[in-house]
């Protein structure tokens, strides 16, 4: 019986090595050195932002430091915070005559039922950008996080490789901390396992019907946005970037997603129930909400995780480390966080299950200080 384990758990590192879109070796990546453009077109960035009064003033500065050589400007939506966002945004919007790009702020009215917060954030944003008239005269939205900061070349690689490769939506998995021990544990695990249900090349690649997308940073045409409904096509979709990708690129248009090195997240997980609440609140949600599909996740990680671990089957072991180490590479981590996935495997089983535990038992499942689908 051990031995036939084994060799089922081997089969499936062997299977996601060789047989599911390389989707570990991280080299779908944003150039930041691209071919000028003869024209660059117009870009609006839409921010949305509750709570966030320890990054908004640096994320806003790297957006104002872009070295974009078309017409770009920034628009916040402030979404109903609590903290000090409000004060900051208000003084950084007096101090903006002397900024290269016109910044403007939008505030959030109440949440209505059947909108998820940032979703709203956005729409309200979009909607008095066209209803000042610059939306139809804009070629492309920027949505970024709050808590992000962009190199200053960011943006015109982004539109660069829109433009050249001519796609309706350029996205980049931005590069988040890892300083901390939680950190180092499960960030490099959270962004492998995300390219594993996500591989990279099969969204890039038009043939292919996977789509995705990543948050943090989303380039996409107006006209393609406007195409598939607007953000109230969204409206209440907890993963709504991959969301977002999926209408665009089934709307037949070619989408993009990479990794974004130079794009910075600010936002730290020091302790594991930062990690877990942040992960509670989708887990569940990618399975469809199906007790089936959660049974067939956690034996998944039992099976592939646990077992060569508990067994010392060395060839599923190998498999596993292998594929897994330019992910850990890549956050510039030693080797030896590479052995640590069966640790971070099981970790994420148990925030799934509680995910699920969490829907069905109606507890309470709160985001950014807000209870999810509440105002």
């Amino acid at each position: 019986m051990t031995f036939w384990l084994c060799i089922f758990a081997t089969a499936i590192w062997f299977g996601l090595a060789f047989f599911w879109h390389n989707f570990w070796r991280v080299d779908q990546r944003l150039c930041l050195a691209p071919p000028a453009l003869a024209h660059y077109p117009s870009v609006i960035a839409i921010v949305p932002a509750r709570n966030e009064q320890e990054t908004i003033e640096t994320c806003l500065d790297k957006l104002q430091s872009q070295s974009y050589e078309g017409d770009f400007s920034i628009v916040v939506s402030n979404d109903s915070s609590t903290d000090n966002t409000g004060q900051i945004l208000g003084r950084l919007q007096s101090a903006n005559p002397t900024q290269k790009h016109k910044l403007s702020v939008v505030d959030g009215k109440t949440l209505p039922s059947g909108w998820a917060g940032k979703m709203w954030a956005l729409h309200q944003a979009i909607e008095q950008v066209e209803a000042k008239g610059a939306g139809s005269a804009s070629d492309y939205y920027w949505l970024s996080d709050a808590d992000i900061a962009h190199r200053p070349d960011v943006l015109s690689a982004l539109v660069v490789h829109a433009e050249t490769r001519r796609l309706a939506l350029v996205s980049q998995m931005v590069k988040l901390r890892c300083q901390t021990f939680w950190e180092k544990l499960l960030v490099p695990a959270f962004i492998f396992y995300f390219t594993l249900i996500y591989p990279f090349r099969a969204i890039n690649n038009p043939a292919s019907a996977i789509a995705g997308a990543a948050g943090g940073s989303i380039l996409i045409r107006c006209e393609a946005l406007k195409d598939i409904g607007g953000i109230e096509a969204l409206k209440s979709a907890v993963i709504d970037d991959c969301t977002l990708g999926k209408l665009v690129k089934r709307s037949g248009r070619n989408i993009w997603l990479g990794f974004g090195e130079h794009s910075i997240s600010l936002r730290g997980y020091d302790r594991l129930t930062d990690f877990w609440q942040m992960v509670q609140r989708s887990a569940y949600t990618q399975l469809h909400f199906s007790p089936l599909l959660l049974l067939l996740a956690l034996g998944g990680i039992v099976v592939s995780h646990m077992l060569p671990m508990l067994l010392l089957c060395w060839p599923a072991l190998v498999l596993m480390v292998f594929i897994y180490w330019p992910t850990v590479r890549f956050y510039g981590l030693s080797p030896l966080w590479a052995l640590t996935l069966p640790i971070a495997g099981a970790l994420f089983g148990a925030m799934t299950l509680s995910s699920a535990l969490a829907h069905h038992l109606g507890w309470s499942n709160q985001w950014r200080n807000r209870e999810i689908g509440k105002s």
